[in-house]
């Protein structure tokens, strides 16, 4: 069975993929992650997935400890009304970021890529998120909880973020950071299947 690396940071991907029981090993690759002139979100989140992929296979080209490896990369954008909206860089941002959030609907796109040797398959997932209307002394709070820093759009939906969200469309895992339907379709055809049981476990 091939060995699967994820080319990601984040805590969230890595707690999707053991969710579902696939074994991985994570690495790290750093890409420029600035959009390029007229591209769309769905062309960035495609490009930077790929990019991610294609940077971690290329650290463990000769590497004989991982011979037949696949690379999962992925990348997540919130958008509104066609502008990306990438993490806060302070509190003022995000709080902008959240009054334009506010009692609106806005659309999530997570793209992945798995490679392997010259193989490569990609998949773009859109959800649909609405918010209720956010006071601002809530948004200042909710900056103040330190959430939002790391965060695209300002906000986690998988933590006190939530609490927004008044209406979700699509994939609840894709906003999160990892479509795992479409991701455990993908590994499936590059012999990965989810729900391994843990190395030790006999039960």
């Amino acid at each position: 069975m091939p060995q699967l690396l994820l080319a990601s940071g984040s805590p969230r991907r890595r707690e999707l993929l053991t969710q579902i029981g696939v074994p991985f090993t994570t690495l790290s690759a750093d890409i420029d992650e600035t959009p390029l002139a007229n591209e769309t979100p769905a062309a960035y989140v495609l490009r930077l997935a790929r990019g991610k992929a294609d940077a971690g296979l290329l650290q463990l080209a000769n590497d004989p400890a991982y011979p037949t490896a696949c690379v999962l990369g992925a990348d997540t954008a919130v958008v509104l009304d066609g502008r990306i909206l990438g993490k806060p860089a302070d509190e003022a941002e995000a709080l902008a970021m959240l009054a334009a959030l506010s009692n609106r609907e806005h659309d999530v796109l997570t793209a992945i890529a798995v490679v392997h040797e010259e193989r490569c398959e990609t998949r773009t997932v859109t959800s649909r998120v609405r918010f209720r209307a956010i006071p601002e002394d809530e948004a200042r709070r909710y900056w103040a909880s330190g959430e939002p820093c790391d965060k695209a759009g300002g906000y986690g939906i998988q933590g006190l973020g939530a609490v927004f969200v008044e209406n979700l469309s699509g994939s609840y895992s894709a906003v999160v950071g990892l479509p795992l339907c479409e991701t455990a379709e993908i590994l499936q055809r590059f012999g990965i299947p989810c729900w391994q049981r843990p190395e030790g476990d006999k039960s």
